[in-house]
């Protein structure tokens, strides 16, 4: 079975023919469908549509949002209710093209976990397709995860990677990264990208400011999320030890300043910044430590089924 996610929202005109290409791709290979439309809060008729298709093709289903969550929660959601062994996500303004599907199938056959999409001709403005190959470079650069195409809807997974994904805020654009983490093989393939013909992007600007701060976040859990104080406590050791050396330097110039044999000009360090400079090292070093020992707590006192590994087979049981 091939359970299919496919958030919505506001695309009450392609949802049909959208429908209409997966059930062709479905016939013309002999899958068993699980197609779950997850309407995130849409304020078209988009829950109507979704409501007659799930009524016509009993291999479909839906979940509407009492408002939107954005798209990581409507992932989320529709992961919950998956029953294929392998899980396709798609964007559901028939940009992505089911038609690839196939195609994605093909490669998990390459022992991989995730398979992500790489749309390598864009038919998208300028203005969003420079700005996406930047982050992406910076993602792959920073994470060690090479895929040109992170922000890609189009992806294909083993349904054991989403049950150690989890998603929240706006990190749906890094279950790669963060299954990568967990010891998951992920590839990409090249696809198809369809010109928009229905609605519009929902993304600006700031989807940019807010990919960046989640990216330091993915950074922190997928490289520091077991040992949290190797990256904060070194950064308020540091911190400590040169507002530490700083101080030290400052009051033994001002004693020294003051023995005539050496001829220096006295200070007076209460006329100068240099003193609140070293201090305030010294206080942003212990703080760093202290939010590092907090998060070294939480850590060991995690809930059982927090697991800090990932097992991929096991031996039989024996009697």
């Amino acid at each position: 079975m091939l359970s299919i996610v496919i958030p919505v929202y506001n695309e009450a005109e392609s949802l049909e023919a959208l429908h209409r290409e997966i059930r062709e791709v479905a016939t013309a290979n002999s899958y068993e469908l699980d197609v779950i439309f997850v309407d995130d809060g849409s304020r078209d008729n988009s829950w109507e549509i979704i409501r007659s298709l799930a009524a016509a093709d009993p291999q479909v289903r839906g979940i509407r949002f009492r408002r939107n969550f954005n798209k990581a929660a409507a992932l989320s959601a529709g992961f919950a209710l998956v029953r294929g062994e392998m899980v396709m996500t798609l964007d559901a303004d028939l940009q992505d093209d089911p038609h690839e599907i196939p195609r994605f199938l093909a490669a998990m056959e390459n022992n991989l976990d995730v398979v992500s999409g790489w749309k390598q001709v864009r038919h998208d403005p300028w203005h969003k397709v420079l700005p996406s190959r930047v982050f992406n470079g910076m993602v792959s650069g920073l994470t060690g995860v090479k895929l040109h195409d992170h922000n890609c809807g189009m992806k294909c997974y083993r349904r054991e990677v989403l049950g150690e994904v989890r998603l929240y805020g706006e990190l749906h654009r890094f279950v790669p990264v963060l299954a990568a983490g967990r010891g998951f093989r992920v590839g990409e393939i090249v696809i198809k990208h369809r010109a928009r013909e229905f609605g519009q992007s929902k993304y600006g600007f700031t989807r940019f400011v807010k990919g960046f701060l989640d990216l330091l976040t993915v950074k922190f859990l997928t490289g520091y999320g077991q040992r949290p104080q190797h990256l904060l406590g070194t950064i308020g050791l540091s911190s400590f030890v040169l507002g530490a050396l700083w101080a030290i330097g400052l009051a033994f110039y001002w004693i020294i300043s003051r023995v005539a044999i050496f001829g220096l000009k006295p200070v007076n360090l209460h006329e100068s910044p240099a003193p609140l400079y070293a201090i305030g090292l010294l206080l942003m070093g212990a703080q760093f430590m202290s939010m590092g020992f907090l998060a070294e707590l939480f850590i060991a006192y995690r809930k059982p089924d927090q697991i800090p590994y990932s097992i991929s087979d096991r031996t039989p049981e024996r009697e």
